[in-house]
């Protein structure tokens, strides 16, 4: 019976004096809390070795996980990879790239070998396949970069138009970027935040070239900051560059009307072989098959690869006229 007793008057206490003493503790904790607040908020709070102060710096980070992305932040070669992601306007990063292409090389590579057992092709295939990520992100910077050329004059004329009003220069960047599409729009935007936030208007600029590496912008550029040195009419000398740029893309389209059957030429000497191979290869295989199946063809293949790559990159540099 004692202990019936005991057992009850231990039961009613921890449920009575448990919870008045967890909501002390939550009390106190809730205390502290505000306690550490008005401290802060009068100057008063000594923090230790930086701890509660917030990290406003931009941080790179180009992987996921974090012994990667130190690793991958010590070499050259993946910051500029990382750059090139983001002159693309892709939400990438340059350790998910790097993984892309390695499953685009590594599974064809392993399916060719399995098929045919020889480890030339394989490389050769895993090779193609692994550069197309890499390809496919080139190809959309060109063509943001082309698009960003493409709507730059329109800019520098709002431009014009905002500094004979009389707007700043500053200003005339902010109405860039709420006015005009994107690309421009996006670049000149995080320009003139970036101005805002105190940013030097020359450190602005070279941010700007940097993301939008481009022979067009970094005229405008230098004109500007030129101007701010020694002074003059801002909005004629930015008149003045935007019918330069006009000129010059007026020049680059004629180029590539002269240069179109060069241009064609090459895409057909490159594709060519390809598309007689396979037609070759529905018509005799057992024929065909010698290319990948003997020493012999696999270097006469590799060594016709490398040449018609080799012939594709002279027309290339030879129909590519810089302007």
């Amino acid at each position: 019976m004692a202990l019936i007793l005991i057992l009850s008057f231990l039961g009613a206490f921890a449920i009575i004096a448990l919870p008045l003493v967890a909501a002390g503790g939550a009390s106190t904790k809730r205390s502290k809390q505000v306690m550490t607040a008005v401290d802060a908020a009068l100057g008063s709070a000594q923090r230790v070795d930086g701890e509660g102060i917030p990290d406003l710096r931009k941080g790179e980070k180009l992987s996921s996980i974090p012994w990667l992305n130190q690793t991958l932040l010590n070499l050259h070669m993946m910051q500029r990879l990382q750059d090139m992601l983001d002159q693309s306007d892709l939400n990438w990063t340059a350790g998910k790239l790097l993984a892309a292409s390695g499953v685009c090389a590594l599974v064809p590579a392993y399916l060719v070998q399995l098929h045919y057992g020889n480890v030339s092709p394989a490389l050769l295939i895993g090779l193609l396949t692994g550069s197309a990520p890499i390809a496919w992100v080139l190809r959309r910077r060109a063509k943001r970069m082309n698009l960003f050329v493409k709507e730059l004059p329109e800019g520098l004329d709002l431009m014009v138009s905002g500094l004979r009003a009389g707007h700043s220069l500053i200003s005339v960047l902010g109405l860039v970027a709420n006015e005009c599409p994107d690309p421009l729009a996006q670049e000149f935007k995080a320009c003139f935040e970036e101005q805002n936030y105190g940013l030097e208007l020359k450190a602005a600029f070279d941010n700007l070239v940097r993301r939008v590496p481009v022979q067009d912008l970094k005229i405008v550029t230098s004109a500007i900051m030129i101007q701010k040195e020694s002074g003059g009419n801002l909005a004629e000398l930015l008149e003045k560059t935007s019918e330069t740029i006009r000129q010059r893309f007026r020049l680059k389209r004629q180029i590539q009307v002269h240069t179109a059957q060069g241009r064609m030429t090459g895409l057909v000497l490159g594709c060519l072989p390809l598309f007689l191979g396979a037609l070759l290869y529905f018509m005799n295989p057992t024929l065909m098959s010698v290319l990948w199946k003997t020493s012999a063809g696999i270097k006469l293949l590799c060594a016709s690869g490398g040449l018609t790559l080799l012939g594709g990159l002279i027309i290339r540099h030879i129909v590519n006229i810089d302007v």
